[in-house]
């Protein structure tokens, strides 16, 4: 396969795929991220140019290993890919490769609605709209349903410190509530900590990070 390295390519890539979703929402992600700096160190692979079949983004210089999801995702705790196009052009036996992965949801599965709440929607008095830090990250692993070990914490510490993530924040800067977004443009990890549930916490943090995410150019769907 091609590595599409023209950013003029890539731009015009990024065009097409958006013409096809949600379809190619697998790799659109991916390549918004790619053109918008690249935080995840990310190339994208196409069968041929310009008249591909498939596209296949993946971290820069890594091989296939995981588990091919019935979206085209195939993960190994980290190293993340993702392919769109004729299944048939990519036999290469990933079916047969392992059963390690995790079930990430679309870009913006969900959030549509939020994109486009009122501005003026936001926390509750005493609650600020904020960040994460690297030291939230033993919070998120123990938090996550795929976390609690090491190669999870790696994972989370990658995201946290490459891609966009809303974090509610009690006065003392403490989280309440998050969304972390990852490598496609995906919710990764969105929790509110129980003792703080039924307090529309959510609600606004996702509303945050679907609008910051549609301002940046990255659709929303749901």
């Amino acid at each position: 396969m091609k590595i599409l390295t023209c950013s003029a390519h890539l731009q015009q890539l990024e065009g097409i795929l958006r013409k096809s979703l949600p379809i190619a929402l697998p790799v659109f992600g991916a390549v918004l991220n790619i053109n918008r700096g690249n935080p995840g160190q990310f190339e994208v692979l196409v069968d041929k140019w310009p008249e591909f079949g498939a596209v296949l983004a993946r971290p820069s210089g890594e091989v296939a290993t995981g588990f091919v999801g019935p979206w085209g995702h195939w993960e190994y705790w980290g190293w993340t890919w993702a392919c769109w196009g004729h299944w048939e052009a990519l036999q290469l036996d990933l079916w047969d490769i392992g059963v390690l992965g995790l079930a990430l949801g679309m870009m913006g599965v969900g959030l549509g609605h939020w994109a486009h709440r009122k501005q003026g929607f936001g926390p509750a008095p005493g609650v600020r709209v904020g960040s994460l830090s690297p030291s939230h990250v033993d919070l998120l692993n123990d938090t996550w349903p795929y976390g609690g070990n090491a190669r999870s914490r790696r994972f989370l510490a990658e995201i946290l410190g490459r891609f966009p993530q809303v974090c509610l924040q009690d006065s003392s800067g403490q989280p309440l509530a998050w969304v972390l977004t990852d490598h496609f443009g995906t919710g990764t990890h969105s929790y509110t900590l129980p003792e703080h549930r039924r307090h529309g916490h959510m609600q606004v943090a996702l509303t945050v990070a679907a609008q910051r995410a549609h301002a940046r150019g990255f659709p929303t769907f749901g």
